[in-house]
């Protein structure tokens, strides 16, 4: 006892003390040359992967126009998402001499193609050996089922095309007609009514947006969505619009995770619509809209398969149906919206047009209240030419990215494609390629007398081109032109115009500015 006590004098304690500050010391000095160390580490692996990544970039554009420097990870995306009628129209600008141009969206090296030959050439070449379209930059992540009919390609895309052309007969596109030109009638009844009770303008384009909706819901879907089922389904749908004009961070709370979440009911709200007309039409039950038409292509093929004695064929489930109907959803409600906007700006832009278009309505149907019929429709020459011209002017499809598949793809005599880039061709840049005077609204050169659309068809890519060319194409323009006949003829436009209020801005398709702000009345009175 006595030994230790010795040991704990103040001396000994003082010399302890000093002893274990210099030891803490010393690991405090060792642990700061430590993280100083992983500092220079890290400092350094940063900015060799910078200069990996900018190199990687500029060695992928070879020779290409693009941006002198790209933001680490981002790339550009925060300028297209903050302005993309901004960001695609300097990539167009960029790509004005050589047709196609270069940038970077989150770290993915994108290819811009302006050139109308070039866009042909990525369209013609959908296949293991191309192309996949994709329709979104991060199509697959948000759309979320393997079995839409959009990403699909080569023999498994060519036969289920086949099996989806009877939902675009004559017979069937004659049944949209009259689900369609009832629904419209209904909606501008309804304004009317509206603004009847209120003196200010309001935003047309949500007007549109609400018609559109019940439109293209009763044409695909007719009655299988209950009422409640439709105000659910449209919320969701909402959101999964407001996901695609979004950067892609997938965590809880973002729109982007909220609108990969929405997919996901909605396919299967369209599943359940499936599976009723699968039961309806499996007793011989008539056709009433698209979903409808889908079902006897389907069971038929099931049934010849049966007899031969093989399993049924790939993508004629329930939940397969409800993709590929959410498929051409997507496509006919927001770029049907954007159309039907750009229509009624341009008829209030081009008073003569708009004349012209009414003087042809009450010749091809005198009785303005009547019913419109399928041979109207088709007599209809002048709005149908003014309705191509929309498009054309204003295509709502601006771009359509594919993603490269193989690194082998020339897409010029001295540019290869590096696999795994988006390319994005452009609609609307080859709208104005080749056709005379481009900038200028003019529905004449449709006429037969010009005939640019046929003269100039290579640069006609409105629909696509190639294998993935839309299968709905009449389906759309038959509804543009029944909005056009029935919009003219019933109502006036008040138009509450405003600086650059027919300028374009992303929604997530391309809209009027000021959303079409107006009032209208009624030219006659109506039901």
């Amino acid at each position: 006892m006595h030994s230790y006590t010795r040991m704990l004098t103040p001396e000994a304690l003082r010399m302890v003390s000093v002893e274990g500050s210099n030891f803490c010391y010393a690991v405090s000095w060792v642990q700061q040359i430590l993280v100083e160390k992983w500092r220079m580490i890290l400092g350094t692996a940063l900015v060799l992967y910078m200069a990996y990544e900018q190199l990687s970039h500029k060695w992928k554009a070879k020779h290409l126009p693009g941006p002198r420097f790209v933001v680490p990870l981002l790339g550009n995306a925060y300028g297209m998402v903050a302005d993309p009628v901004k960001f695609w129209e300097d990539q167009a600008k960029t790509a004005m001499k050589t047709g196609v141009s270069w940038n970077v969206l989150l770290g993915k090296f994108i290819v811009f193609v302006r050139d109308s030959e070039l866009s042909r050439k990525i369209f013609m070449n959908v296949s293991p050996d191309g192309f996949r379209m994709i329709i979104h930059p991060f199509g697959k992540d948000l759309f979320g089922a393997e079995n839409n009919f959009i990403f699909m390609f080569g023999e498994e895309h060519r036969d289920l095309r086949k099996r989806l052309g009877p939902i675009f007969t004559f017979k069937a596109l004659a049944l949209y007609i009259s689900i369609q030109e009832s629904l419209i009638r209904k909606h501008i009844a309804q304004w009317i009514k509206l603004f009847e009770t209120r003196n200010e303008p309001l935003r047309m384009r949500f007007l549109l947006r609400d018609m559109n909706l019940e439109t293209s819901q009763t044409s695909f879907v007719g009655t299988y969505l209950t009422e409640e089922e439709r105000i659910q389904f449209n919320k969701n749908y909402e959101i999964f619009n407001k996901g695609t004009m979004t950067l892609p961070f997938n965590i809880p709370g973002t729109t982007y995770y909220k609108a990969k979440n929405a997919a996901p009911f909605l396919i299967d709200a369209l599943a359940k619509c499936a599976g009723l007309s699968r039961a309806r039409m499996s007793k011989g039950g008539e056709p009433a809209c698209v979903i409808d038409f889908i079902l006897v292509e389907t069971l038929r093929v099931i049934e010849e398969a049966k007899a031969a004695g093989k399993p049924a064929p790939s993508y004629t489930s329930d939940d397969d149906i409800g993709a590929q109907v959410f498929d051409f959803l997507f496509a006919a409600q927001d770029a049907s919206t954007s159309s039907l906007a750009w229509s009624i700006v341009f008829l209030d832009a081009h008073p003569e047009i708009l004349a012209k278009v009414r003087e042809e309505q009450q010749r091809v149907r005198p009785d303005l209240l009547a019913p419109i019929t399928p041979e109207q429709l088709l007599r209809m020459e002048y709005t149908t030419m003014y309705v191509k011209e929309v498009l054309r002017f204003r295509p709502p499809a601006t771009l359509v990215p594919h993603l490269a598949l193989t690194d082998d793809f020339m897409l010029t005599d001295t540019y290869k494609i590096p696999k795994g880039a988006l390319v994005f061709p452009s609609l609307l840049e080859s709208s104005f390629q080749g056709f005379v005077d481009p900038y200028k609204f003019d529905p004449d050169r449709f006429s037969p007398a010009r005939q640019e659309d046929v003269v100039y068809k290579r640069n006609w890519l409105l629909f696509g081109a190639g294998p993935h060319q839309c299968v709905g194409q009449r389906y759309a323009l038959n509804n543009l032109t029944l909005f056009t006949a029935l919009w003219s003829t019933m109502v006036n436009l008040d138009r509450a115009r405003t600086p650059g209020c027919d300028e374009m801005i992303y929604t997530p398709t391309i809209s009027p500015k000021d959303d079409v702000f107006g009032r209208v009345t009624a030219r006659f009175a109506v039901a």
